[in-house]
């Protein structure tokens, strides 16, 4: 199983992010994977977040080996077609180096909401819509240089939607529902090839071993902030 770390920018500048990628990547790790928020404090943090392909791009030209990845882009966010653009930038300066895990984003009466309230960015109310836009967001990346796109789930149709259409899906390993959404992307997978992974806190070895016994193909530890 590949060990991944993720990063988030709701409590560490450049500076300190541009230190502990470089860091992940003498240490052999697989993948540095960023935020797409908004707003630091709807993560606990104290500042406006770094805008994830933005960082992305700046990783890109410092780094040489190590994967970048977005956990996950938020399909609410951004234009599909700007979203597929600023992909395929990064695409192309780090040289093939992305994995883009996409997501549906939250409903529009949940917490996780008020960053996109308090900035006028509309939130599509129902969860039918908000999938069918990450379908719809697969179909702009597809168009452009090769990227592998990983969904992020959080219910069983959103992960059969990510086997139909997307080359792997993502759990939240602390979720008690992640055993059925990995169920329901494999056997919408079938038998091409498809990346599961599954993230957790770094401090939490109750979900890292559910990774094993899941036997995910990648694992994604988040520290927030960074020691």
């Amino acid at each position: 199983m590949i060990i991944d770390r993720q990063f988030s920018a709701s409590h560490d500048d450049w500076p300190r992010l541009r230190d502990a990628v470089l860091e992940a990547e003498a240490d052999g790790v697989g993948t540095a994977w960023v935020l797409d928020h908004l707003d630091g404090r709807v993560l606990g943090g104290d500042r406006d977040m770094l805008e994830c392909f933005t960082l992305l791009g700046a990783l890109s030209s410092i780094t040489t080996r190590i994967g970048l990845g977005t956990l996950v882009m938020n399909v609410a966010n951004r234009h599909p077609a700007v979203a597929a653009a600023a992909a395929s930038s990064v695409q192309r300066i780090s040289g093939g180096r992305l994995i883009l895990g996409i997501g549906a984003g939250a409903d529009p009466s949940m917490p996780w909401a008020s960053e996109h309230h308090e900035r006028g960015i509309p939130l599509l109310a129902s969860l039918e819509q908000r999938q069918a836009a990450v379908v719809h967001q697969i179909g702009h990346l597809r168009r452009i240089e090769p990227t592998r796109v990983v969904v992020g789930v959080n219910s069983v149709s959103l992960a059969r939607l990510a086997g139909e259409h997307a080359d792997g899906v993502n759990i939240r390993l602390s979720s008690p529902n992640a055993p059925r959404y990995l169920e329901a992307a494999r056997e919408a997978a079938g038998d091409k090839p498809f990346d599961c992974s599954g993230w957790a806190n770094v401090d939490d070895r109750a979900s890292q071993e559910r990774a094993h016994e899941l036997g995910l193909d990648r694992l994604i530890l988040l520290r927030m902030p960074i020691d």
